[in-house]
């Protein structure tokens, strides 16, 4: 199932919870726990590994940004390997 925008706008808000450094712990467990309520069930949180199609994109502009990933120094040897993985997925 797709997200619609205000399911979005609340994911949004969620991570950004998490990634806040102003905000509590409190907070930022609870919003940690919806997110994984929406990741056990059958929505797909843009930007989150559950998304894992490209729909949309072309996907020789994808390969070619996985390639330039894997190639480019100042990418982590973690997110090289992961880039590597995707573009055997693909």
């Amino acid at each position: 199932m797709n997200v619609d925008e205000e399911t979005s706008n609340k994911i949004r808000g969620y991570k950004s919870t998490i990634s806040n450094p102003n905000t509590s712990k409190e907070a930022k467990e609870n919003a940690r726990q919806v997110l994984q309520e929406y990741n056990e069930g059958d929505v797909k949180i843009p930007g989150s590994a559950r998304d894992e199609s490209i729909a949309g994109k072309d996907p020789g502009n994808v390969a070619r940004g996985l390639k330039a990933s894997i190639s480019n120094p100042r990418v982590s040897d973690e997110a090289k390997k992961s880039a590597e993985e995707r573009l055997e997925q693909m």
